[in-house]
């Protein structure tokens, strides 16, 4: 069996060498780790704090027993949940992720008012993500000319667009750019297993984080209710006519037979008697229309109440207090580590070539 040639020393990486090198640089590379460090502390502090509020629900689920048997449990297993498949009027907790990222959605929250922590601004949603968003200065130094460039196109246009009612089919660019933001800054998370659903609102103060967690959370669970209950709710309103015209027939025929009564009390032709027993049967038969119509009515009602979801708040919205973001000690970190690691490169190969390139180019004119 032949032996592997050794690599040639001059091809072997001498990490003993490597760590003298850069110890023998050591000022060098604290220095660039200090600005390095410096850079990542006004950075870090450049960027605006926002807070993250979270709200977790429980939504009404079937219990999944049936035809499914022991197939459900299974399931369960493998991460897969069948709780909600033997209900076709509910809405899988997947979709809702989808629900609050849709423009209709979101355009609900636009007139919502939000009032911050210290109490000195107190406007709607869409004027505090429009108006009242604090950026890095960087952010202001590279829009600064799309903006100058935004504003002579519209002087230059004549007729700058008004704002008016919020229509989710045709947004203007503010509208479009702030509903894009919120969709953002709301995140809904389902867990598969428990079928927890968690939300979670992120803003740049924390009264508002909470407050619109809160509303979003509400909002949500009032859209589920009206999905769920709308069958129910239109056959109510069905009854609840049929149940009045019944009412009002039984009551008709009644007041007939009773004015007929009335003027025939003491006639006894056989003619009378046949028209007092159709009157009479009218109102018979009025009535049981109409007691048959109220108990529809009663179980229509019924139906609303149980078609109606139920929702446990496992966690409600409460006002954070700290910062979910930026984390200043990480990007300090970062920032440290990124300056040895262009120190160290810079001492172990960038500047011996810039040396080199410096001194053979004035060799080659």
């Amino acid at each position: 069996m032949q032996e592997i040639p050794a690599r040639p020393d001059d091809e072997q990486i001498d990490l003993l060498a490597v760590a003298r090198k850069l110890w023998a640089e050591r000022k060098l590379i604290v220095r660039w780790c200090a600005m390095a460090a410096l850079a990542g502390l006004v950075i870090g502090f450049s960027i605006p704090k926002e807070y993250t509020t979270e709200t977790v629900l429980a939504p009404e689920t079937s219990s999944g027993k049936g035809s499914l048997g022991g197939l459900s449990s299974l399931a369960s297993l493998a991460g897969i949940n069948m709780g909600n498949m033997t209900d076709a009027d509910a809405i899988n907790p997947d979709v809702y992720p989808e629900i609050v990222e849709s423009l209709p959605f979101v355009t609900e929250l636009f007139p919502v008012v939000v009032e911050t922590r210290n109490g000195k601004l107190r406007t709607d949603l869409y004027d505090y993500l429009l108006d009242h968003q604090r950026a890095p200065w960087w952010s202001a130094v590279l829009s600064a000319p799309f903006k100058a460039l935004g504003w002579v196109a519209e002087r230059l246009r004549g007729d700058a667009e008004t704002e008016g009612p919020v229509d989710p089919f045709r947004l203007t660019p503010d509208q479009s750019r702030v509903a894009e933001n919120l969709a953002k800054r709301v995140v809904v998370v389902i867990d598969k297993k428990t079928s927890l659903v968690t939300l979670s609102v992120t803003m740049q103060d924390p009264l508002i984080s909470a407050t619109l967690a809160d509303t979003v959370m509400r909002n949500l669970q009032n859209y589920v209710t009206d999905y769920r209950t709308n069958k129910a709710r239109l056959d109510l309103a069905f009854t609840q006519q049929l149940f009045d015209e019944a009412q009002q027939k039984y009551y008709h025929a009644q007041q007939r037979y009773a004015r007929y009564m009335d003027a025939n009390q003491n006639v006894v032709r056989r003619s009378v008697r046949t028209e007092q027993e159709r009157l009479q049967n009218e109102v018979t038969l009025a009535y049981n229309v109409y007691n048959q119509m109220a108990q529809q009515l009663q179980l229509a009602k019924a139906k609303v109440q149980e078609s109606t979801p139920v929702y446990a708040v496992v966690q409600p919205a409460t006002v954070p207090l700290r910062a979910a973001k930026p984390s200043k000690m990480l990007i300090l970190v970062g920032f440290i580590f990124l300056g040895g690691v262009l120190a160290s490169g810079w001492i172990l190969g960038v500047r011996d070539f810039v040396r080199n390139f410096n001194e053979k180019s004035p060799q080659e004119e």
